[in-house]
């Protein structure tokens, strides 16, 4: 995840709208982890260089290995979306373990250097790296193009609920929904589409994450 600007907000209609330019984000060495490791797959243990892009906030290895254990490890021959993309954690780690398209947005132009820099470097064909406001791009996606939609957003921002209706628009009908939230997503407040059910959930720290699946879908 890493901030985003400027912010979308949801308008009449389905449609997304871009809030005025007002906060710019700033950069700290001190935010971010100097780099992420690939933990499982083809590119098991290899470490990869993060940008220190102020709240940039990899998803922990902890937290991955646990979600790639729901995932079922092997994700050979699926196609798989990281709205949020941030370090690129998560993508990259898809791509590891078998997928066969990743799409990674991001609007920073200075993380997305750094992402194509580490997707040079390991000569992953089967990312696409874009550039821009995720909710816009999503908009732009045909339905059910995707097995497993990654959600990381600033925790910052109340995007959960546009994200998740996104997210369930482009899964098909089999398809998951990955979810990080500084608070669960339990309850009547909580801004989960009803087609959408949470399946597992954990907490690491202030972190709590999701797995969601379409109701009706098969075990």
């Amino acid at each position: 995840m890493s901030p985003r600007s400027p912010s979308p907000q949801p308008a009449a209609g389905g449609r997304t709208q871009t809030a005025p330019r007002g906060r710019v984000p700033s950069f700290s060495a001190r935010q971010a982890p100097a780099q992420v490791r690939i933990i499982g797959g083809r590119w098991k243990r290899t470490p990869l260089p993060v940008l220190d892009a102020e709240g940039l906030r990899p998803t922990p290895d902890r937290v991955r290995e646990t979600l790639f254990n729901w995932l079922g490890q092997d994700l050979t021959g699926q196609r798989c979306l990281d709205l949020f993309a941030g370090s690129g954690a998560l993508g990259f780690e898809a791509a590891s373990r078998g997928a066969a398209h990743v799409t990674m947005v991001e609007a920073n132009p200075r993380v997305v250097r750094q992402l194509r820099d580490n997707q040079g470097r390991l000569g992953a064909e089967q990312i696409q790296i874009v550039q821009g406001d995720a909710f816009a791009i999503a908009a732009q996606m045909p339905a059910a193009s995707f097995d497993v939609v990654f959600l990381d957003p600033p925790f910052a921002e109340d995007w959960i609920g546009p994200a998740l209706a996104h997210a369930e628009r482009l899964t098909h009908a089999a398809g998951l929904v990955y979810v990080e939230s500084e608070s669960p997503l339990h309850g009547a407040d909580a801004p989960v589409p009803a087609s959408l059910e949470i399946v597992r959930h954990a907490r690491a720290g202030a972190v709590h994450f999701h797995l969601l699946r379409h109701r009706g879908a098969a075990d």
